[in-house]
């Protein structure tokens, strides 16, 4: 089977998805139900579709598929932010209560965050990109540690603030920040767009981009920045989601056999459409919200990272 034809009906099992999400149950309820069911479709589809881009493109640069984004600390940073504010500042602080200053504070200081690492790592030529990923767990070990002792002595009602920051949630997503998140995506996306064809030389490793002609560096810190900014806008919008770029990324790769990053992209994010889009569903009406998405999207993905740790050691 083509990767076209692959692709379209991956587009149309996530059109039957967003359908049925957005249609099933309505009783009627056009002008009330179905503009807050439409913003969270575009929200999940907006984290999917980021998550996934981000991964694949970060997995082509370390040349490893069982790493993610994640490892570069900012998930940690994130729920050490929460932590830290509602810690000393208290729940009610406008930097919780407000999620558009919440939304911009935690965006930054990741971005932040990230420029300064690879600020770090790129002062000097010469460093392997191992070398960040080894930074990138310890720094996030450390704010998770931190996040931690914090947790451990804050007020009990102020933990149940911080608890709902640690788990990624679509329920009462802001319909202006999802626009601007959207705004964030689609101007990161046309900046990546041309550098498609770089990431599939880049993908035959260091010493065959350059002989090739391809400006390594540049491209490597252009897809570096390009990653932090999608993870940072997807986890301030919604929450952490560890293990489901992991998923979607390497699903796409064994569905797809190919090299081009432009369909190995185009198909994450529509297996990431369908997966949340599809599992919202499965939570709202099957669970009837006794868990969250979330946790269920860990522990597959949990349980997928080891099946690909045992696939790794025993092809080599």
């Amino acid at each position: 089977m083509r990767d076209s034809t692959k692709l379209i009906i991956l587009v149309v099992l996530a059109a039957v998805s967003c359908s049925l999400y957005l249609f099933h149950d309505l009783n009627g309820s056009f002008d009330y139900a179905l503009p807050r069911r439409g913003i969270k479709v575009i929200a999940m589809a907006l984290t999917g579709v980021a998550i996934a881009y981000s991964t694949v493109i970060f997995q082509t640069i370390t040349h490893n598929r069982i790493l993610t984004p994640s490892i570069m600390g900012l998930d940690s940073l994130y729920i050490l932010l929460q932590t830290v504010v509602i810690f000393f500042l208290g729940s009610n602080h406008i930097t919780i209560v407000n999620k558009h200053v919440n939304f911009i504070l935690s965006v930054s200081t990741m971005i932040v965050f990230a420029l300064v690492l690879y600020r770090f790592l790129f002062k000097r030529g010469g460093q392997p990109i191992y070398f960040l990923l080894l930074i990138g767990i310890i720094v996030g070990t450390f704010f998770q540690s931190i996040s931690t002792f914090l947790q451990v002595l804050i007020d009990p009602n102020e933990f149940l603030r911080v608890q709902d920051k640690m788990f990624a949630s679509f329920n009462n997503i802001s319909g202006e920040l999802v626009w601007w998140a959207l705004g964030i995506v689609v101007l990161t996306f046309i900046v990546g767009r041309r550098s498609f064809s770089d990431l599939d030389v880049l993908s035959l490793g260091r010493d065959t981009a350059i002989n090739l002609g391809v400006n390594y560096d540049r491209v490597v810190k252009l897809m570096l920045v390009l990653s932090a900014i999608l993870i940072s806008v997807s986890t301030a919008l919604v929450g952490p989601i560890t293990f489901f770029g992991l998923i979607v990324a390497n699903l796409s790769y064994q569905f797809f056999k190919t090299y081009k990053h432009s369909v190995l992209i185009a198909g994450a994010s529509v297996m990431s459409i369908i997966a949340l889009v599809g599992g919202q569903w499965v939570v709202e009406r099957v669970f009837t919200f006794s868990t969250t998405l979330s946790v269920i999207i860990n522990f597959i993905g949990g349980v997928y990272f080891i099946y690909l740790l045992l696939k790794e050691s025993r092809s080599s």
